[in-house]
């Protein structure tokens, strides 16, 4: 699927001048003229970056985020403001917005930006998809499997986990075969990185 610029503005002329620029440089884009007619259109499995302005009647631009963090949907934001200052920057950021811009801005930093937070998008939803892929292999680790698998990224030796879970060390070695296999991590230091994102 590629990927699509949303742009939300209510100025009509500034809406179309964005659009007008992006497609020159070939991307996919879709304007809306407020916050609730893009948050009715999106769906998260869009991939994307959005430029949003801040100042609109109705909902503004930082209630459009909150909105967004609300339905736990993340696409990169660069924010366009009329009239920014230091502080307004500071709290998109923080709500994880990727770039604060003031306009007028000029069309090349602006598709050099659009391009930079589509990038950031890929990445992002590799890292999802990745960490998504990991914890369905964690799901079909047995309760014992992932006793053992805990207790070896936490550094413990097979001895200690046989000690600690009451079996043999010879079981713990065939439940350790078993958990490097179905989480398919080639060594232990592939499987520490796995299990930070899928031990609780």
């Amino acid at each position: 699927m590629n990927p699509t610029v949303f742009v939300v503005d209510d100025d009509a002329a500034m809406r179309d001048a964005l659009a007008q620029l992006l497609e020159t440089a070939d991307l996919q884009v879709e304007a809306h003229a407020d916050g609730p007619a893009f948050l009715a259109a999106f769906e998260a499995n869009r991939p994307g970056c959005l430029l949003l302005d801040m100042a609109m009647p109705g909902m503004n631009g930082f209630e459009v985020q909150a909105a967004l963090n609300a339905r736990g949907l993340s696409i990169p934001i660069i924010f366009l403001t009329g009239h920014g200052d230091i502080p307004m920057a500071v709290q998109a950021v923080q709500a994880g917005a990727v770039d604060f811009l003031e306009k007028p801005i000029q069309g090349a930093a602006l598709l050099e930006r659009v391009q930079r937070a589509l990038a950031l998008d890929q990445e992002w939803r590799l890292t999802q998809s990745r960490t998504q892929a990991i914890r369905q292999r964690y799901a079909s680790l047995t309760s014992r499997e992932r006793e053992c698998m805990a207790l070896a990224v936490s550094g413990h030796t097979s001895k200690e986990i046989a000690r600690n879970l009451g079996i043999s060390p010879r079981t713990v070695e065939v439940h350790r075969t078993h958990v490097m296999h179905k989480m398919g991590a080639a060594n232990m230091a592939e499987l520490v990185s796995m299990a930070a994102c899928c031990i609780p």
